[in-house]
């Protein structure tokens, strides 16, 4: 799909107009070969083919060519779903217009052109448009670590608050594992998007194949320190996960332990009255307290007491 934009009134507007008189953005949404040639043939330029976007070598996804800078990062996307996604953006400056392949529709996008429609001064070239997409991708980014820091603090408080009879029995740390593990997917794929969104703003900024205007350099600049910011802050929370989750381990581990202390424990106290009770149980004429009347009463008092003192002697010395 192809979309073209164009400063007209307020802000940018959609254009059918297939000419590049005034179109300051064009947008390709899974375009179709014949869309991406049309493109190439307008703009002078090479749209990366989506194996060429999922590159990680750094020339291969940052150089300077023909007059125009190609920019390509890594966008986390689905971020409301239980599987968010990581996807490829190619961002291409060349003659002060912008350039986007996408293969994906994030929100940060949809967002940005729905503000752009109303505030033509922050979309009047294309570096200011690519500076405005880039402020609308780390505004979600944060959104997103903002979330992830509230989950784990919820799930920190829930892992280490000693459990009460009023909150329903024993635990479910399996579901505290699930929700230490998005966290952590979550947080890593952020991370990724982090860095490589770092390196295309400093790579833009360092670009000789295009002028940057002082306000538009000067958001860029704003924009590399927020990045690096969140990264920094990403990382913590990325040691806060694997702390929590060693310490969710460990309360299982605890929690296993003691259900094994409990099995020890009765068998303990079972073991001495079952070996009265088949010392009495054998077929011997002189078993003592046999023949007397208070013989049965008396094995079983033997039996109770044999229970009975290793519990008052575990309870004395603080094994139970």
């Amino acid at each position: 799909m192809l979309h073209r934009y164009a400063l007209q009134g307020n802000g940018l507007t959609s254009v059918s107009d297939a000419t590049l008189a005034n179109t300051l953005w064009i947008d390709l949404l899974e375009p179709t070969p014949e869309e991406e040639r049309a493109v190439e043939a307008q703009c002078g330029i090479d749209v990366p083919t989506r194996e060429e976007m999922r590159e990680i070598e750094s020339s291969n996804r940052l150089y300077e060519e023909d007059g125009g800078v190609y920019l390509t990062a890594t966008i986390v996307t689905k971020l409301d779903t239980d599987l968010p996604q990581n996807s490829q953006i190619t961002f291409i400056l060349k003659d002060g217009r912008l350039i986007t392949n996408r293969y994906c529709d994030p929100l940060p996008f949809r967002r940005f052109i729905s503000y752009a429609e109303r505030h033509a001064p922050a979309c009047s070239t294309g570096p200011a448009i690519l500076a405005g997409l880039v402020e609308a991708i780390i505004n979600r980014v944060a959104d997103v670590i903002e979330r992830v820091s509230a989950d784990l603090d919820a799930i920190s408080a829930e892992v280490f608050t000693r459990p009460t009879r009023r909150r329903g029995g024993p635990r479910d740390f399996r579901a505290v594992l699930e929700r230490v593990g998005q966290s952590g997917e979550l947080i890593a794929k952020t991370r990724e998007s982090l860095v490589s969104l770092g390196r295309a703003l400093a790579f833009v900024q360092q670009a000789t194949a295009i002028n940057l205007a002082s306000d538009v350099r000067a958001r860029f600049g704003t924009h590399s320190r927020d990045v690096i910011a969140m990264s920094d802050h990403a990382s913590f929370l990325g040691n806060n996960v694997s702390f929590i989750l060693d310490a969710t381990l460990g309360m299982i581990n605890i929690d296993q332990n003691n259900i094994l202390k409990i099995f020890s424990v009765v068998t303990v106290f079972l073991l001495p009255p079952s070996v009265i009770g088949a010392i009495y149980g054998m077929n011997f004429d002189h078993i003592p307290w046999a023949h007397e009347s208070w013989g049965f009463m008396g094995a079983l008092g033997l039996m109770i007491a044999s229970a009975v003192v290793p519990y008052l002697i575990f309870k004395r010395r603080g094994w139970l």
